[in-house]
């Protein structure tokens, strides 16, 4: 279980993604319960003093827009069928700052979602990727904007907003 920093999309994005999932739940599929979210970082603990570095670090970006474009999976996660961003500098920018904030001030930070190992994504169903990447192929582009970022903690379920857009 781990203590994640979430980005969340605006409600146009989020209602699209939203419906991509009804399709596949419609056709007895398992989806994700929690809305849709982008995970930039993720860690057994984000402590308190990491929260207010990380919050200003943000506070003195702009964040991109979201282009989620390309159906396909993630390493360990061979179930899901996730909807990806396409990635590019200003992207890469603000999750190099995001590390750079936590760096040195959590405990055990997930690997895969570092620097170089990460794949910014949306999931759509957790079984069956085949089966629902037929059902929503081909997919128009979801432009994304962030509306806010929040620490999520997946063991209870809760989120502390750090700001909103």
């Amino acid at each position: 279980m781990a203590q994640i920093v979430r980005f969340r999309l605006d409600m146009a994005a989020e209602d699209r993604v939203l419906a991509m999932r009804r399709v596949l739940q419609d056709h007895g599929l398992r989806i994700p319960h929690e809305l849709p979210t982008v995970t930039f970082a993720a860690a057994a603990q984000i402590p308190a003093v990491a929260r207010v570095q990380l919050t200003e670090a943000l506070r003195g970006l702009s964040l991109p827009a979201l282009w989620l474009a390309t159906l396909g999976s993630v390493a360990g996660h061979d179930d899901d069928l996730v909807l990806s961003a396409i990635v590019d500098t200003e992207l890469l920018a603000v999750h190099s700052a995001v590390h750079d904030a936590l760096a040195g001030k959590v405990k055990s930070p997930f690997g895969s979602y570092l620097p170089g190992a990460w794949l910014p994504h949306v999931v759509l169903a957790h079984d069956k990727p085949a089966e629902a990447f037929t059902l929503l192929h081909p997919i128009r582009p979801v432009r994304a904007a962030i509306e806010g970022v929040e620490i999520a903690d997946t063991r209870d379920g809760t989120a502390e907003p750090l700001f909103a857009d």
